[in-house]
């Protein structure tokens, strides 16, 4: 039987690209379940909320990320990884659904914390929401 852990983990942003002269800040929260694949490799699914905080009066932009996990264990302390997957437009009312991809790097303060460095992106119609999000991820 392979080993499952299961993570919760909050994190901020600067938006970037596209929407950076429109957001202020991204704030997400998120879940992921991943099986062991080696040694080395965890691959599971990987979803949470998302949203871009309006500027100048602007809406928030929210999102539910629902994607495909994989993370590659570069050292005892330090992980590589992306999720990949589709980003359903929540809020407001009929915001736009699109491609969903988050690279990323972890560090593992101890066997239940980790510090995570992301670049999250959501692709929609040539349009690209993203930002650069720092955080925390919480093993139970």
């Amino acid at each position: 039987m392979s080993a499952q852990e299961f993570k919760l983990g909050v994190d901020l942003g600067l938006p970037m690209g596209d929407i950076k002269d429109g957001s202020s800040l991204n704030i997400g929260v998120g879940a992921n379940y991943l099986w062991e694949v080696s040694e080395e490799f965890k691959a599971g699914l990987s979803a949470g909320y998302s949203t871009f905080l309006g500027k100048d009066g602007a809406d928030a932009l929210g999102f539910l990320p629902i994607a495909a996990a994989g993370r590659f264990n570069v050292s005892e302390e330090f992980a590589i990884g992306a999720d990949l997957g589709y980003a359903i437009g929540i809020n407001p009312s009929g915001l736009d659904s699109g491609f969903y991809y988050a690279p990323r790097v972890q560090y593992g303060v101890s066997e239940s914390l980790d510090i995570v460095l992301a670049y999250k992106g959501i692709s929609i119609n040539g349009f690209t929401i993203s930002s650069l999000n720092i955080g925390i991820e919480f093993g139970l």
